[in-house]
């Protein structure tokens, strides 16, 4: 039987680890698939630096043209990263019938919708497993074990590097600062660690999460985002004292109308199944019309978890290609013409429950002044929590709501902001506690 041929453009970590998984496993990847996978090319642009496998030297080229004009070459896996090249090298690789698989959320939430759509026109597979979650199987899973279900909502943790941040403040007390510099130390964090810790990550993955759930195309530029620079530990404390760990969530849900997705610092109970996720791993949380709740735990990056879930889907590739058929499964779970361009429901109409911690002088009518513009806007108060707890340069009152809409809490942040009775910025965090929903005004 005529072998199957692989080209692979990125040879950097990732890459690596594909191909020492295709080296070390290739007696079972060759008995599952009952055919032979060769990777033929390996494209790069710095062939010279060390790198933890062995590729022969003949494999290796600079030239992307190298895997897109080899007519033998029948998946292109692209693990370059970034916007372009990568979205550039996608489209012709289609064009020229080839299928794709792709660990890029970035690429993905910003321009899936085009290369998604020229797939479906030219009939061939983009599969992204190694794009969410690295190598938790949560794609696949939404795409095919879950498909008889009418997901309702996702809340999940698919930023290990976030995660490990708030982990440490929470196990050790340090500020934002020491734990983001020693998550760079240990290589868990970049240089440059705006993406993950400002949430922009977490809302890639989001955006194609809620599409491939929801049936929708991807929205990412409508998605709230909200980062974890401004925790403080002294919101860690008063979490913990009030029952709650601080994570930063990726939260969607679907009402059958609007798709609400939104990336922030929430608080969630101790004890819950997502507050016990510690470290740089990742878990997320699927809720089924027919399935109810299902769990999803591992690690969400890396060089092996994410080669292993490219492998995967290089292996989903290959068994369409011996079958001589594309597009069993849609790319994004629907069929092209079956998606629908739900509204993406605004920040400012999404209803919680809040944690405002305010910064006040320590004199009498405070909290009379700050339940009056709290009632003004319809926000009801489920706790006070007020302590000689003194952060500068205020004492610290730390309020509890009901559920309450983003907008009117918004505004009366900013009244109370403008009070003079209060000083410095007001910390609010959303919490995310079911047991609370019960017991609104």
């Amino acid at each position: 039987m005529k072998p199957l041929y692989v080209g692979l453009i990125g040879f950097g970590t990732v890459g690596s680890g594909v191909v020492r998984v295709l080296q070390e496993n290739g007696d079972v990847i060759r008995q599952r698939l009952g055919q032979e996978l060769i990777l033929k090319r390996v494209v790069d642009q710095d062939l010279q630096r060390e790198r933890a496998v062995h590729v022969p030297r003949d494999l290796l080229s600079d030239r992307p043209g190298d895997v897109l004009g080899d007519p033998e070459i029948s998946i292109v896996v692209e693990l370059i990263g970034g916007q372009e090249p990568a979205r550039s090298l996608i489209l012709e690789a289609i064009k020229a019938g080839k299928h794709i698989v792709t660990a890029n959320k970035a690429l993905l939430a910003s321009h899936g919708n085009e290369i998604f759509q020229l797939a479906h026109e030219r009939g061939v597979d983009v599969a992204f497993e190694g794009a969410v979650c690295g190598g938790i199987p949560v794609i696949r899973a939404i795409k095919e074990g879950l498909a008889a279900n009418r997901i309702r909502s996702m809340r999940g943790i698919v930023n290990g590097t976030s995660n490990y941040i708030l982990s440490e403040m929470t196990k050790g007390g340090q500020d934002f600062q020491t734990a983001l510099s020693q998550a760079q130390h240990l290589g868990y964090a970049e240089a440059d660690p705006t993406l993950d810790v400002e949430g922009i990550d977490a809302a890639h993955k989001l955006a194609i999460l809620s599409a491939l759930a929801y049936g929708t195309k991807i929205h990412f530029g409508e998605i709230y985002v909200e980062g974890i620079s401004q925790i403080q530990p002294v919101d860690i404390a008063f979490a913990m004292e009030l029952g709650y760990k601080i994570k930063l969530l990726a939260l969607s849900r679907f009402d059958g109308k609007e798709v609400e997705a939104r990336v922030h610092p929430a608080m969630v109970p101790v004890g819950s199944p997502i507050s016990t996720v510690e470290g740089v791993y990742n878990a997320l949380q699927i809720e089924g019309d027919a399935v109810g709740s299902t769990f999803f735990y591992g690690l969400g990056a890396g060089m092996m978890p994410t080669a292993s879930a490219v492998v995967g889907d290089i292996m989903d590739l290959a068994r369409n290609l011996i079958k001589g058929i594309s597009q069993r499964v849609p790319c994004l779970a629907f069929p092209w013409e079956e998606l629908r361009d739900h509204r993406v429901r605004p920040m400012e109409e999404v209803s919680t429950n809040y944690y405002l911690r305010f910064s006040a002088l320590d004199r009498p009518g405070v909290l009379s002044a700050i339940s009056g513009v709290l009632a003004r806007y319809e926000i009801s108060i489920l706790s006070v929590v007020q302590k000689g707890r003194r952060t500068e340069p205020g004492v610290p009152i730390v309020m509890m709501t009901h559920e309450a809409k983003e907008g009117g809490v918004r505004r009366a942040v900013k009244e109370i902001e403008a009070l003079p009775v209060t000083v410095g910025r007001t910390q609010l965090i959303r919490i995310e506690d079911d047991s609370l929903k019960d017991t609104g005004k």
